[in-house]
């Protein structure tokens, strides 16, 4: 049960790491702000400290994971589970969150959620 946790928790890590790229990165490409239902070059200038600021937060959360993963791989269980368990329960808690914005944010919110959410019911399992 511990590897498939791994390997999920990798997933959603990835996920986070693309996130950050996208936010903090990328922004400013026209591609970019319109998948997040960004009209306008100004608009999303206007947001970019917020991009930004959010993308390192996305950041964090992939890396916390990413250390947890390898500690447990290293032998140390206990404190890379609760790694593991504190960054997906932070990304499913965040996937809640954007859903509760409305209808339109269901596809971005899932695909926060739905990995974290199970990587965290494998991680809680594995204990």
């Amino acid at each position: 049960m511990i590897l498939a946790t791994q390997i999920v928790a990798a997933v959603a890590a990835v996920l986070h790491i693309v996130f950050f790229v996208f936010e903090s990165v990328l922004w400013t490409r026209p591609a970019v702000y319109a998948r997040f239902g960004i009209e306008s070059a100004e608009a999303a200038e206007t947001i970019r400290p917020m991009a930004y600021n959010q993308g390192f937060y996305n950041l964090a959360l992939a890396v916390g994971a990413l250390v947890g993963i390898v500690l447990i791989g290293a032998g140390h269980t206990v404190v890379g589970l609760t790694l593991v368990i504190f960054a997906m329960a932070c990304m499913a808690f965040a996937g809640l969150i954007l859903v509760s914005g409305g209808a339109k944010y269901l596809r971005p919110a899932s695909l926060q959620f739905i990995p974290a959410a199970l990587a965290l019911v494998l991680a809680i399992v594995s204990l």
